[in-house]
Protein backbone atom coordinates (compact mmCIF):
# COMPACT_ATOMS: atom_id res chain seq x y z
CA UNK A 1 0.00 0.00 0.00
CA UNK A 2 1.00 3.32 -0.83
CA UNK A 3 2.86 5.21 2.07
CA UNK A 4 0.53 8.19 1.89
CA UNK A 5 -2.63 6.68 1.44
CA UNK A 6 -1.59 3.92 4.65
CA UNK A 7 -1.24 7.70 6.36
CA UNK A 8 -4.34 8.67 5.25
CA UNK A 9 -6.23 5.79 6.37
CA UNK A 10 -4.63 5.90 9.69
CA UNK A 11 -5.84 9.78 9.70
CA UNK A 12 -8.99 8.33 9.61
CA UNK A 13 -9.31 6.20 12.72
CA UNK A 14 -7.34 8.79 14.86
CA UNK A 15 -9.72 11.04 13.91
CA UNK A 16 -13.03 8.79 14.61
CA UNK A 17 -11.59 7.42 17.88
CA UNK A 18 -10.35 11.08 18.92
CA UNK A 19 -14.23 12.02 18.79
CA UNK A 20 -15.33 8.60 19.96
CA UNK A 21 -13.38 9.31 23.62
CA UNK A 22 -14.70 13.36 23.61
CA UNK A 23 -18.38 12.43 23.19
CA UNK A 24 -18.31 8.31 23.79
CA UNK A 25 -20.26 7.83 20.21
CA UNK A 26 -19.45 8.62 16.35
CA UNK A 27 -16.47 6.43 15.71
CA UNK A 28 -18.32 3.99 13.48
CA UNK A 29 -20.15 7.17 11.89
CA UNK A 30 -16.96 8.72 10.83
CA UNK A 31 -14.68 5.56 10.34
CA UNK A 32 -17.00 3.38 7.78
CA UNK A 33 -18.21 5.87 5.79
CA UNK A 34 -15.02 7.29 4.62
CA UNK A 35 -13.14 3.39 5.00
CA UNK A 36 -15.63 2.16 2.73
CA UNK A 37 -13.99 4.40 0.30
CA UNK A 38 -10.98 1.75 0.01
CA UNK A 39 -12.61 -1.07 1.26
CA UNK A 40 -15.41 -3.38 0.97
CA UNK A 41 -18.12 -2.95 3.57
CA UNK A 42 -18.08 -7.00 4.57
CA UNK A 43 -13.93 -6.07 5.40
CA UNK A 44 -14.54 -2.36 6.90
CA UNK A 45 -17.74 -3.45 8.88
CA UNK A 46 -15.74 -6.29 11.43
CA UNK A 47 -12.84 -3.99 11.43
CA UNK A 48 -14.03 -1.03 12.29
CA UNK A 49 -16.31 -3.19 14.98
CA UNK A 50 -13.21 -5.19 16.62
CA UNK A 51 -11.51 -1.58 16.92
CA UNK A 52 -15.27 -0.42 18.62
CA UNK A 53 -15.24 -3.33 21.28
CA UNK A 54 -11.42 -2.10 22.00
CA UNK A 55 -12.47 1.35 22.88
CA UNK A 56 -16.07 0.34 24.49
CA UNK A 57 -14.04 -2.28 26.89
CA UNK A 58 -11.17 1.10 27.50
CA UNK A 59 -14.02 4.06 28.10
CA UNK A 60 -16.08 1.16 30.67
CA UNK A 61 -13.23 0.82 32.24
CA UNK A 62 -12.71 4.65 33.19
CA UNK A 63 -16.35 4.85 33.69
CA UNK A 64 -17.71 1.41 34.69
CA UNK A 65 -18.55 2.74 38.24
CA UNK A 66 -21.21 5.53 36.18
CA UNK A 67 -22.48 2.83 33.81
CA UNK A 68 -26.72 3.11 34.13
CA UNK A 69 -27.23 -0.82 33.85
CA UNK A 70 -31.19 -0.75 34.70
CA UNK A 71 -31.22 1.89 31.22
CA UNK A 72 -29.35 -0.97 29.08
CA UNK A 73 -31.70 -4.36 30.24
CA UNK A 74 -34.53 -3.58 28.45
CA UNK A 75 -32.74 -2.10 25.26
CA UNK A 76 -30.90 -5.92 25.11
CA UNK A 77 -33.31 -8.43 23.63
CA UNK A 78 -34.18 -6.16 20.58
CA UNK A 79 -30.49 -5.64 20.07
CA UNK A 80 -30.10 -9.22 19.69
CA UNK A 81 -33.11 -9.74 16.96
CA UNK A 82 -31.45 -6.91 15.22
CA UNK A 83 -28.22 -8.15 14.92
CA UNK A 84 -28.83 -11.58 13.47
CA UNK A 85 -30.93 -9.93 11.05
CA UNK A 86 -28.49 -7.08 10.09
CA UNK A 87 -25.52 -9.67 9.68
CA UNK A 88 -28.46 -11.55 7.47
CA UNK A 89 -28.60 -8.72 5.19
CA UNK A 90 -24.89 -7.62 5.22
CA UNK A 91 -23.33 -10.99 3.72
CA UNK A 92 -26.23 -10.91 0.68
CA UNK A 93 -27.08 -7.44 -0.26
CA UNK A 94 -25.22 -6.24 -3.31
CA UNK A 95 -22.78 -3.40 -2.61
CA UNK A 96 -24.57 -0.01 -4.03
CA UNK A 97 -27.86 -0.22 -2.30
CA UNK A 98 -25.72 -1.10 1.34
CA UNK A 99 -23.58 2.27 0.26
CA UNK A 100 -26.27 4.09 -0.69
CA UNK A 101 -28.59 2.95 2.53
CA UNK A 102 -25.42 4.33 4.47
CA UNK A 103 -24.84 7.35 3.15
CA UNK A 104 -28.54 8.33 3.69
CA UNK A 105 -28.06 7.36 7.24
CA UNK A 106 -25.31 9.41 7.82
CA UNK A 107 -26.48 12.43 6.44
CA UNK A 108 -29.34 12.54 8.25
CA UNK A 109 -27.62 12.18 11.59
CA UNK A 110 -25.10 15.05 10.25
CA UNK A 111 -27.79 17.21 10.05
CA UNK A 112 -28.91 16.85 12.91
CA UNK A 113 -25.98 17.55 14.93
CA UNK A 114 -25.44 20.14 12.82
CA UNK A 115 -28.74 22.05 13.43
CA UNK A 116 -28.56 20.91 17.08
CA UNK A 117 -32.12 19.09 16.92
CA UNK A 118 -31.78 17.54 20.01
CA UNK A 119 -34.90 16.98 22.87
CA UNK A 120 -34.51 16.65 26.36
CA UNK A 121 -38.10 15.63 27.70
CA UNK A 122 -37.71 12.41 29.13
CA UNK A 123 -39.65 9.18 26.66
CA UNK A 124 -40.82 5.99 28.48
CA UNK A 125 -38.87 2.72 28.08
CA UNK A 126 -41.08 0.67 26.11
CA UNK A 127 -38.74 2.85 23.24
CA UNK A 128 -36.22 0.83 24.48
CA UNK A 129 -37.35 -2.02 22.48
CA UNK A 130 -37.24 -0.20 18.64
CA UNK A 131 -33.68 1.41 19.68
CA UNK A 132 -32.37 -1.51 20.01
CA UNK A 133 -34.10 -3.48 17.07
CA UNK A 134 -32.51 -0.57 15.52
CA UNK A 135 -29.35 0.11 16.92
CA UNK A 136 -28.41 -3.78 16.29
CA UNK A 137 -29.94 -4.19 12.95
CA UNK A 138 -27.45 -0.85 11.65
CA UNK A 139 -25.08 -1.43 13.86
CA UNK A 140 -24.33 -4.98 12.09
CA UNK A 141 -25.06 -4.17 8.72
CA UNK A 142 -22.81 -0.54 8.80
CA UNK A 143 -20.84 -0.56 12.62
CA UNK A 144 -22.92 2.93 12.14
CA UNK A 145 -25.44 1.88 14.90
CA UNK A 146 -24.51 4.23 17.85
CA UNK A 147 -27.55 6.68 16.60
CA UNK A 148 -30.97 4.95 18.24
CA UNK A 149 -29.01 4.39 21.44
CA UNK A 150 -27.64 7.90 21.56
CA UNK A 151 -30.58 9.64 21.19
CA UNK A 152 -32.81 7.19 23.56
CA UNK A 153 -30.16 7.91 25.97
CA UNK A 154 -30.14 11.41 25.77
CA UNK A 155 -33.38 11.59 26.69
CA UNK A 156 -33.25 9.04 29.93
CA UNK A 157 -29.33 10.40 30.67
CA UNK A 158 -28.53 13.77 31.47
CA UNK A 159 -25.41 13.29 33.14
CA UNK A 160 -22.63 13.80 30.90
CA UNK A 161 -20.16 11.42 32.57
CA UNK A 162 -22.94 9.26 33.02
CA UNK A 163 -24.48 9.18 29.09
CA UNK A 164 -20.85 8.52 27.95
CA UNK A 165 -20.55 5.49 29.96
CA UNK A 166 -23.87 3.92 29.75
CA UNK A 167 -23.39 4.39 25.61
CA UNK A 168 -19.82 2.29 26.20
CA UNK A 169 -21.91 -0.37 28.17
CA UNK A 170 -24.46 -1.04 25.38
CA UNK A 171 -21.45 -0.63 23.13
CA UNK A 172 -19.83 -3.16 24.53
CA UNK A 173 -22.91 -5.68 24.71
CA UNK A 174 -24.02 -4.66 21.04
CA UNK A 175 -20.80 -5.63 20.05
CA UNK A 176 -20.32 -8.68 21.42
CA UNK A 177 -23.50 -10.21 19.82
CA UNK A 178 -21.76 -9.05 15.89
CA UNK A 179 -18.29 -10.89 16.96
CA UNK A 180 -20.11 -13.59 17.75
CA UNK A 181 -22.48 -13.30 14.94
CA UNK A 182 -19.69 -12.51 12.56
CA UNK A 183 -17.46 -15.34 13.39
CA UNK A 184 -20.37 -17.60 12.38
CA UNK A 185 -20.54 -15.56 9.14
CA UNK A 186 -16.78 -16.21 8.32
CA UNK A 187 -16.76 -12.45 8.19
CA UNK A 188 -13.18 -12.70 10.40
CA UNK A 189 -11.18 -14.86 8.24
CA UNK A 190 -10.29 -12.48 5.45
CA UNK A 191 -7.12 -11.32 4.39
CA UNK A 192 -5.22 -8.64 6.24
CA UNK A 193 -7.64 -7.98 8.81
CA UNK A 194 -5.11 -9.47 11.61
CA UNK A 195 -2.68 -7.08 10.55
CA UNK A 196 -4.48 -4.17 9.68
CA UNK A 197 -6.10 -4.53 13.34
CA UNK A 198 -2.66 -4.78 14.44
CA UNK A 199 -1.32 -1.47 12.88
CA UNK A 200 -4.49 0.86 13.31
CA UNK A 201 -4.94 -0.16 17.00
CA UNK A 202 -1.99 1.74 18.61
CA UNK A 203 -3.25 4.38 16.58
CA UNK A 204 -6.97 3.70 17.94
CA UNK A 205 -5.74 3.77 21.67
CA UNK A 206 -4.02 6.98 20.89
CA UNK A 207 -6.99 9.17 19.77
CA UNK A 208 -9.01 7.39 22.57
CA UNK A 209 -6.87 8.47 25.35
CA UNK A 210 -6.33 11.94 23.69
CA UNK A 211 -10.01 12.10 23.63
CA UNK A 212 -10.52 11.29 27.09
CA UNK A 213 -8.42 13.95 28.60
CA UNK A 214 -10.28 16.87 26.78
CA UNK A 215 -13.86 15.06 27.81
CA UNK A 216 -14.78 17.95 30.86
CA UNK A 217 -13.57 20.82 28.92
CA UNK A 218 -15.24 21.07 25.66
CA UNK A 219 -18.75 22.13 24.80
CA UNK A 220 -20.47 19.40 23.92
CA UNK A 221 -22.94 21.39 21.52
CA UNK A 222 -19.76 22.84 19.49
CA UNK A 223 -18.36 19.49 19.00
CA UNK A 224 -21.69 17.67 17.58
CA UNK A 225 -21.97 20.45 15.32
CA UNK A 226 -18.62 19.55 13.92
CA UNK A 227 -19.32 16.20 13.88
CA UNK A 228 -22.68 17.05 12.11
CA UNK A 229 -20.27 18.56 9.25
CA UNK A 230 -18.04 15.89 8.84
CA UNK A 231 -20.86 13.37 8.37
CA UNK A 232 -22.71 15.38 5.62
CA UNK A 233 -19.62 15.40 4.12
CA UNK A 234 -18.49 11.51 4.16
CA UNK A 235 -22.30 10.74 3.36
CA UNK A 236 -22.45 12.58 0.31
CA UNK A 237 -18.85 11.46 -0.80
CA UNK A 238 -19.78 7.94 -0.17
CA UNK A 239 -23.09 8.32 -2.49
CA UNK A 240 -20.42 9.88 -5.05
CA UNK A 241 -19.11 6.73 -4.86
CA UNK A 242 -21.94 4.40 -5.14
CA UNK A 243 -23.43 6.05 -8.26
CA UNK A 244 -20.62 8.50 -9.40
Amino acid sequence: MDISLAAGLLAIIFIAYLIRGITGFGSGLIAVPLLAHFQPLTFVVPFVMTLDLSAALLLGGYDKRKIRWQEIRPVIPATLVGVVLGVTLLVNLPREPLLTALAIFVIIFGIRNLLNLHGNSPISTLWAYPTGFAGGLIGALFNTGGPPYVIYFSHRIHDKSAFRATLSGIFLLDSGMRLLMFLLAGLFWQTHLLSALLVAAPVMALGLYLGHRVHVGISQAHLLMLVGALLIGSGGSLLWKAWG
